[in-house]
C-alpha cells in the first residue's frame, strides 16, 4: 500500500488546489481572504457547520470527491488539528501519483478551487466544528466522488 507523509500545510505547496485562509492574531478584519466561486447561476450558497470524523495517522483513504461548480470553504470554529487530503486530476480522475496530504493548524482554514479532488475532512486529535461554504443546487453535480486504490496517510 502507497504511503503519503502528512506535511505542515502552507499556502504555496497548498496552491495548485486552493488558498489557505489565514487572519494572523492583531490583523483586525481582512476582507477577500479567498475566492469564492459560484459557475452555477441557480446553486445557492450552502453555508453549513460540519463535524467531521476524529481519526489518528496513519489512516486508510479509499475514495475522492470533487464539486466541479463551486469553491468549498473550510473554516475551524472549534478545532484542534485537521487533515486535508488532494490530489490533481488526470484524464478526469484522482492522479494516484501526485497525492498530497496537509496537516492544518487550529485558525487555519483552506478553499478547495472548484473541480479539485479532495478526500473527506478529518480531525485528528478532538471532535470539533467547521464552518462550511459551498454553492449547490441539489443536483447530482454538486459533488462527484471516485474510488481510488486505498492508501494511508502517515504522519
Amino acid at each position: 500500500m502507497i504511503e503519503i507523509a502528512a506535511t505542515p500545510i502552507d499556502a504555496a505547496a497548498f496552491a495548485p488546489f486552493g488558498e489557505v485562509v489565514d487572519c494572523p492574531e492583531g490583523a483586525g478584519r481582512l476582507n477577500f481572504v479567498a475566492t469564492v466561486d459560484n459557475r452555477r447561476a441557480d446553486a445557492r450558497t450552502n453555508l453549513a457547520c460540519v463535524r467531521p470524523p476524529v481519526t489518528g495517522l496513519p489512516v486508510v483513504i479509499d475514495k475522492f470527491e470533487k464539486h466541479p461548480f463551486s469553491t468549498q470553504a473550510f473554516l475551524p470554529l472549534n478545532v484542534s488539528r485537521y487533515l486535508v487530503i488532494v490530489a490533481p486530476t488526470v484524464d478526469g480522475r484522482p492522479d494516484p501519483t501526485e497525492i498530497k496530504a496537509f496537516i492544518a493548524p487550529a485558525g487555519i482554514g483552506i478553499s478547495y478551487l472548484p473541480g479539485v479532488w479532495h478526500c473527506g475532512m478529518m480531525l485528528l486529535d478532538r471532535p470539533g466544528t467547521l464552518a462550511m461554504l459551498v454553492h449547490e443546487d441539489g443536483g447530482s453535480g454538486d459533488c462527484v466522488y471516485a474510488p481510488v486504490a486505498p492508501f494511508a496517510v502517515v504522519a
